[in-house]
């Protein structure tokens, strides 16, 4: 080795302050960063754990009340309707067997479509010794009969509904055209004569006017009603109220009673009549009241439900379309509501009855001059109703009969979507006029939508299109949302409530057709009494001491033992109804949505699965208020 004593030396120089300083920071930056990394972490592991304990304390919530419905509820099965409810059990059987002989199928690896499952049974059938068991046996003579027999079946009631469905669009696509454009030409009913001055020199237009209130039991409405109709702007001579009280409780009458004999003593031309016999319900009412003498003396009637309170000047912005108008019959104002954003129930309800109003209504009225009476907040002309045969009591849609009859005889009518009656709780909701709405709307919907939907998951030969599960339906509730804007958020929960009410629609239509069980009874429905602030607060201003309601001294002690039994009442535990039919269609929907699991559908499963969860949630009573 040469020179072996020549080396070198490597000086390792070590980290100056500043390179120290640098890399401690840098060690602090990244220690601090896996901190804040393992904090958010553990803030997104509690949300998540949060999310799921929500959700389980939801279900826990959801099944806590499921089980006090059923154990609390009262069903609303009767021998009247136990055929209907009949039928809808058959297909719940059928739809369970169908789907637990599917979901064996498809484990079994039964995964052929239609074409080759038909090929299979016929080579089943020509080589008996290939059949591996008796379940592929029986399944291969399912499918050769679904093909055969049921699949052409459901296609055909299905191409019906189709068409019907069609017709039912086009006419709610027609009245949205029309609304628009009444709309754009700002159409309204016009005065024959021009604006007609109530107070000129001559006395006035001021026919006799009668104003009719039908009140059967309502406790809680009767004093704003009469307090209401006693405030109407209309000379006193050429006024007279009826009070047409139908209510079958001693107490009610005596206190309804003593609030009219009030209003007389304050000058008001007001009259209590109580019908000894109550027959015809509201028909016959309004049937016994038109037979009394004084009748003759008057021109119009104004008709009034209990829960309507009419701004004062409402004659006033009706009658004179009367004036010089002979063949006009009826003036009917649009209905304004109060509680319609009090809970789910009454905002979807609200958009029905808004798309009523706003656009049935009033496009038939302006291009047809003839519309359903709505039973209330109508100017009717007396020889109209006489003429058309006066209220009878053979229906209990006496508003859609008489209003009928009177077209038929040649009668107009006029809407006035400008002027407006505060309604709440109007539970008798009228839905349904003419013979298109009464017929067809519940026939497709129930059966296309409850029946035909959910078999032909079982009978994938007669699949449904997407387009009639999904986009004509959202359309047709995008343009009934139309006339109430503020709903829009809840266009999703309107489709399912639409087709949830179809069940109801249907059965009522089987029942009126054939005359079956309760059709011609009348169910009188319960007023909460509640009005908004600006109804009323002017009645109390003006009449303090009827809305007070003071009392004579020889009522006090019935005023209060009334009051006791209120009070007794209102203590009483609430029960909620069980309705079976919606009950039984929820299982087959949510059957058929687990079969189109099988089938890989997706827009029908999400369909019949929220569907049939809507079904659920209005069967258990889930949905608006509890009742007593």
């Amino acid at each position: 080795m040469e020179n072996p004593n020549n080396w070198s030396m490597v000086e390792l120089e070590t980290p100056s302050e500043d390179d120290s300083f640098l890399l401690t920071k840098g060690e602090k930056v990244k220690n601090k960063n896996a901190k804040q990394l393992t904090w958010v972490l553990l803030l997104k592991a509690h949300k998540a754990a949060g999310c799921l304990t929500s959700i389980a304390s939801a279900l826990f919530s959801f099944g806590s009340v499921i089980r006090r419905r059923v154990a609390t509820g009262k069903t609303d099965s009767s021998t009247s309707n136990s055929w209907f409810y009949s039928c809808i059990k058959v297909f719940v059987w059928f739809s369970l067997i169908l789907l637990g002989f599917e979901i064996a199928a498809y484990y079994k690896g039964w995964h052929f479509n239609t074409y080759d499952l038909h090929i299979q049974h016929l080579y089943t059938l020509a080589n008996p010794l290939a059949v591996k068991g008796v379940f592929d046996l029986l399944y291969s003579i399912w499918v050769v009969v679904r093909v055969e027999y049921f699949a052409p079946i459901l296609r055909s009631l299905a191409n019906v509904c189709i068409v019907l469905f069609f017709i039912q669009s086009l006419d709610r696509l027609i009245l949205c055209l029309g609304c628009l454009w009444i709309r754009i030409w700002k159409i309204k009913p016009v005065l024959k004569d021009g604006p007609v001055d109530l107070e000129d020199g001559d006395g006035g237009y001021y026919p006799m006017v009668l104003v009719q209130i039908p009140m059967c039991n309502e406790k809680e409405v009767y004093q704003q009603a009469i307090a209401a109709m006693s405030s109407l702007e209309w000379p006193k001579s050429k006024l007279l109220i009826q009070i047409l009280d139908d209510s079958d409780d001693s107490t009610t009458q005596m206190l309804i009673k003593e609030e009219v004999h009030k209003w007389q003593k304050d000058g008001v031309n007001i009259v209590y009549r109580h019908r000894v016999i109550r027959e015809g319900y509201k028909a016959g009412n309004l049937k016994s009241a038109m037979n009394c003498s004084y009748v003759k003396d008057y021109e119009f009637v104004a008709i009034f439900d209990a829960d309507f309170q009419p701004s004062p000047d409402f004659l006033k912005r009706t009658v004179p379309y009367f004036k010089d108008n002979e063949d006009i019959g009826l003036v009917q104002a649009r209905w304004s509501f109060v509680n319609k954003e009090e809970n789910l129930l009454t905002r979807l309800q609200h958009i029905n009855l808004a798309f009523h109003f706003e656009v049935e209504q009033q496009v038939n009225g302006v291009f047809l001059n003839f519309f359903g009476f709505n039973g209330t907040a109508g100017v009717w002309r007396i020889k109209a109703l006489e003429g058309s045969g006066g209220w009878l009591e053979r229906t209990t849609v006496e508003d859609m009969d008489i209003a009928v009859r009177a077209h038929l005889h040649g009668w107009k009518f006029i809407f006035l979507n400008d002027v407006e009656i505060s309604i709440w709780k109007k539970g008798n909701l009228i839905f349904l006029f003419f013979l298109l709405r009464k017929l067809i709307l519940p026939f497709y919907s129930f059966t296309l939508f409850c029946i035909i939907l959910p078999m032909t998951m079982f009978v994938p030969e007669a699949t449904l299109p997407t387009w009639v599960v999904s986009y004509i339906p959202a359309t047709m509730s995008f343009l009934n949302i139309l006339p109430s804007p503020k709903s829009f958020p809840f266009i999703v929960p309107y489709l399912l409530f639409e087709n949830t009410m179809s069940v109801t629609k249907f059965n009522a239509m089987i029942s009126g057709l054939f005359q079956l069980g309760s059709s011609y009874e009348w169910i009188v429905t319960k007023k909460s009494g509640r009005s908004s602030e600006n109804d009323l607060s002017l009645l109390v201003d003006e009449k303090p001491k009827h809305q007070r309601g003071t009392s004579e001294p020889n009522l006090g002690d019935l005023k209060e033992e009334f009051n006791k039994k209120a009070r007794k009442s209102s203590r009483k535990k609430k029960h909620n109804r069980i309705y079976t039919k919606e009950l039984a269609l929820a299982f087959l929907l949510l059957t058929a949505a687990v079969r189109s699991l099988l089938s890989a559908q997706g827009i029908h499963f999400y369909f019949l699965l929220f569907q049939g969860i809507s079904f659920l949630l209005v069967g258990l009573d889930l949905i608006g208020e509890q009742v007593d």
